[in-house]
């Protein structure tokens, strides 16, 4: 922060505050009233003359009033956001429905368009889904409108696999191996269902490779949460019902680290998911 004496201190107060009111549409009278002070003392407080600066309360009085912040005004900060703002600007709390189209999600990949994405999904990635798959899944909770919801989601997926993104996707191991193996989240799950999307993650693994990559990290020496990082612009952390949401660029860089250490400690690396998928898929037997 450069340096300032009184007087350009206060020539910069000066400056600040009418920017605050030219931008926010208010005038001298409307902020005289605003912050209970006449109105000539506003003029003195724009007027080119003098090196004092107002006291504390006036200040933070007109900076409450302009939505600004009093370090902006008084050149201590560049940032003209108050504090209440850098915060919800730099973490957000939305809701994370259990739906296959879901709308923050999906805006926030077209905001990432032409980004590298990485994720680390709650369960096998959507994006990797065949449609029995996501019937199997989706059915119990969207009942009906279930073909309507899939069709959408369709739509959306096919968007994300053609917008030059770069997806890298760390699963954990044991969440592979129980789809593999119908156990846990997926019991139940069709034998057929499972040979049909395993042959789909081959197929999109053809033609999408180096595009999309698949890390497996084993759980028991990594633990991650579910998380997006959409390239340098948003972190995204699945807490169940919410997102948190990131933008501030540090919390980004550290979440980006975290992933980069579960690829770099991957058990079954990008290149040898495929080998992977051969030599654990189930057959199907005939009678």
């Amino acid at each position: 922060m450069p340096k300032f004496d009184k007087r350009d201190r206060a020539e910069l107060f000066r400056r600040r505050l009418l920017h605050a009111m030219r931008k926010n549409e208010t005038s001298q009278s409307a902020l005289a009233r605003a912050i209970s002070v006449d109105r000539s003392t506003v003029s003195q407080l724009l007027s080119g003359e003098g090196a004092r600066l107002p006291n504390a309360q006036v200040v933070g009085e007109c900076a409450a009033t302009l939505g600004v912040s009093a370090d902006w005004l008084l050149g201590l900060s560049e940032r003209p956001e108050s504090a209440d703002d850098v915060v919800a600007n730099a973490l957000a709390v939305t809701e994370a429905p259990r739906a296959l189209v879901d709308q923050q999600i999906f805006d926030w990949h077209r905001e990432a368009a032409g980004y590298k994405i990485r994720h680390v999904p709650a369960g096998m990635p959507d994006l990797l889904k065949t449609r029995a798959m996501l019937e199997w899944e989706y059915r119990p909770h969207l009942g009906r409108t279930t073909e309507q919801a899939i069709g959408a989601s369709e739509d959306r997926l096919n968007f994300m696999l053609t917008s030059q993104s770069d997806y890298e996707i760390a699963l954990p191991l044991h969440e592979m191996e129980s789809f593999l193996h119908a156990e846990a989240y997926y019991r139940g799950l069709p034998l057929e269902t499972r040979i049909e999307q395993i042959e789909h993650m081959r197929m999109l693994y053809r033609r999408l490779y180096p595009r999309l990559r698949i890390y497996l990290f084993d759980a028991r020496r990594l633990f991650s949460s579910p998380i997006t990082v959409f390239g340098p612009l948003l972190a995204v952390i699945y807490v169940g019902r919410h997102y948190l949401a990131f933008r501030d660029i540090g919390r980004v860089e550290t979440i980006l680290e975290h992933f980069d250490q579960l690829v770099r400690e991957a058990t079954v690396s990008d290149r040898e998911f495929p080998a992977y998928l051969d030599e654990n898929a189930p057959v199907l037997v005939a009678d």
